[in-house]
C-alpha cells in the first residue's frame, strides 16, 4: 500500500498521536497504510515467535553459540509490483505505438505512423499535434538517429504533458472531509469508492459512507458489502431521496467525529439534463449540512470509453465543478491515450482537473495514485 494523500509540512511532535486523537483540521498522513500505532502486525508477531524458538534451540544445543540470523529475502517493493501490473494493463494501448519504432530510419513516414497510432489510442487531435511538434523539437536538439531513441523522447514529452494532472488528494483540512463521487453507470464508481474506503480505513481514518445512489438496483447493497469488508458505517435508505441521504450522512459524520464522508451518487448520463440537476441538488444539500462541502467532487470515468471519457469530464465539470478524476479499467482498453487528451483540454481551458487515481484491475492494490512518468514509461514500454 502506498501514500495516497498529501500531508502538510509541519513540525514533527515529540510523540506521534494515535489516529483517534487527530486534531481538528489536521491533515492526516496515510503514508504507511499497513501500520497502525499500538497494534502488532502479523509479521511482528511471527517474528517474536521465531525469535523465541531460535533462542530455545540455541539453549538446547551443547556448545552452541549465538546463532546468526538467516538472511531474509527482501520483499518486492510495492511500487515495483504496481508498475508491473500497470505495464501489463497498458499493453493493448502501448503495443500499437511501440511498433512504430521498430524501423531503422527517422523520417516523415515514422511520424505519420506515430500520428495514426496516437489517434487510435484516443490521444485526440490537439494532444497528438502538440506531442508530435514537441517530439520533433526534442529529436532535433538531441540529434537522435535511432528510432528507439525517439521512443524515449516521446515518453519524456508525454510525461511532461501529463505532469499537471498529478496532484495529491488532501484529507483532513476539514473534518469531516466530504467527498462526492459521480459518474455514469458502469464506470466502476461504487467499486472505486470501496477501494478508496479500504485504504482510508487502513490508514486510521474514520470513514462514513452515504448510499445516495437510490435508483440503481442493488447499488445500496453493493455499498453495504464494501462497508462490511472495510468495517465502516454506511447511511442508507431504501428508495429514499438521494439528497436527503447525503444530508443525513454528512450530519451523522459531523456528530460521530468522522474524518471522511463519501457520498456515492447515482450514475448519470451528461446528456440527461434533468438527471444532472439531481446531482446539483445533492451538491447544494451537502453544502447545507456542512459549510464549504463537498470538499472534493470526483468523477469516475471508464478508460475504455476513449474520447467519450473526455466528453464526460467536460459535461460533469460544467455542471458540478470537478476537483479530481479516477480513471478505471485501463487494463482492458487500447485507448489509454485519453489521459493526454484530458491534459491538453485542461491546458487549453487554463484549469486542470487532476487525475487522483488510476485503476488497472479489480484487486484492491490495482487502484493507485497517478504518476505521469510511470504512466508514460509503462505506456511506451
Amino acid at each position: 500500500m502506498f501514500s495516497f494523500f498529501r500531508k502538510k509540512a509541519s513540525p514533527a511532535p515529540p510523540e506521534p498521536a494515535p489516529p483517534a486523537a487527530t486534531a481538528e483540521g489536521a491533515v492526516r498522513d496515510v503514508a504507511a497504510l499497513d501500520v497502525k500505532p499500538g497494534v502488532p502486525s502479523a509479521l511482528s508477531a511471527a517474528s517474536d515467535e521465531s525469535a523465541v524458538a531460535a533462542a530455545d534451540a540455541a539453549a538446547a544445543s551443547p556448545g552452541a553459540g549465538v546463532a546468526e540470523p538467516a538472511p531474509e529475502t527482501p520483499p518486492e517493493p510495492p511500487r515495483a509490483s504496481w508498475m508491473a501490473r500497470l505495464r501489463q494493463g497498458l499493453r493493448k494501448t502501448g503495443g500499437s505505438i511501440a511498433q512504430v519504432f521498430t524501423g531503422t530510419r527517422i523520417d516523415d513516414a515514422l511520424y505519420e505512423e506515430l500520428e495514426a497510432a496516437l489517434l487510435m489510442a484516443d490521444t485526440g487531435v490537439a494532444a497528438t499535434q502538440v506531442l508530435l511538434d514537441e517530439l520533433k523539437r526534442r529529436v532535433k536538439e538531441s540529434k537522435a538517429v535511432e528510432p528507439s531513441a525517439v521512443k524515449g523522447l516521446l515518453a519524456d514529452a508525454l510525461a511532461d504533458m501529463l505532469a499537471p494532472l498529478a496532484r495529491a488528494l488532501v484529507i483532513g483540512e476539514a473534518r469531516p472531509t466530504v467527498i462526492m463521487v459521480c459518474g455514469v453507470n458502469g464506470a466502476g464508481k461504487t467499486t472505486s469508492i470501496g477501494k478508496l474506503t479500504r485504504h482510508l480505513a487502513a490508514g486510521g481514518c474514520k470513514v462514513l459512507l452515504a448510499a445516495a445512489d437510490t435508483f440503481r438496483a442493488a447499488a445500496r447493497e453493493q455499498l453495504v458489502v464494501w462497508a462490511d469488508r472495510t468495517q465502516v458505517e454506511v447511511v442508507a435508505q431504501q428508495g429514499g431521496d438521494p439528497a436527503a441521504v447525503s444530508f443525513d450522512a454528512v450530519s451523522a459524520g459531523r456528530a460521530r467525529g468522522c474524518d471522511v464522508v463519501i457520498a456515492d451518487t447515482a450514475g448519470r448520463l451528461p446528456t440527461q439534463l434533468h438527471l444532472m440537476e439531481e446531482l446539483r441538488k445533492i451538491q447544494r444539500t451537502i453544502g447545507k449540512a456542512q459549510a464549504g462541502a463537498p470538499h472534493e467532487v470526483l468523477l469516475v470515468v471508464d478508460g475504455n470509453t476513449g474520447q467519450n471519457a473526455l466528453a464526460q469530464v467536460k459535461a460533469f465539470d460544467a455542471a458540478l465543478g470537478l476537483t479530481g478524476l479516477v480513471v478505471t479499467k485501463l487494463d482492458g482498453t487500447a485507448k489509454g491515450g485519453v489521459l493526454a487528451a484530458i491534459a491538453r483540454w485542461g491546458a487549453e481551458q487554463g484549469r486542470v482537473v487532476p487525475v487522483y487515481f488510476i485503476g488497472v484491475g479489480e484487486k484492491l492494490e490495482d487502484l493507485q495514485t497517478f504518476e505521469p512518468r510511470e504512466f508514460a514509461q509503462a505506456l511506451l514500454q
